[in-house]
């Protein structure tokens, strides 16, 4: 059986990001090594639940490659990654009292409910949660 292991999403600052992804949406850090030079591998996770083998990197969102990506999935008003959560309504007022800024309130979308919020590391990010 093949599973997903890891996974990424580019990002304007990992330290920036790391903070975010941990103190505000509540993941916890799972690799956090420092590779010289600033350069920072950081890796997150879920802190519980069927979820704990998969890990999310906080990819570096310089280059060639990331940057075009990056602006054009943004422009289009992509979701750079979707998280699913328990409960939307109440994830969407925890994170707005966080100070988290919403590009999307919840609404329904085919068979699931969504909310898309910005990260505040350049990446649209949607929280969806099974319909019904």
């Amino acid at each position: 059986m093949i599973k997903v292991a890891m996974t990424s999403v580019y990002v304007d600052d990992v330290a920036k990001a790391h903070a975010f992804y941990t103190d505000v949406l509540g993941f916890e850090t799972r690799t956090r090594m420092d590779l010289g030079d600033g350069t920072l591998f950081v890796t997150v996770g879920a802190r519980e639940g069927a979820q704990r083998d998969l890990e999310l990197l906080l990819e570096p969102g310089r280059g060639p490659i990331a940057g075009p990506y990056r602006r054009a999935v943004r422009e289009a008003g992509l979701p750079a990654i979707v998280f699913s959560v328990d409960d939307l309504r109440a994830e969407f007022e925890r994170l707005r009292g966080e100070g988290v800024h919403f590009v999307q309130d919840p609404r329904r979308q085919g068979p699931v409910l969504a909310a898309v919020l910005d990260d505040t590391v350049g990446n649209l990010i949607q929280l969806a949660q099974p319909a019904g």
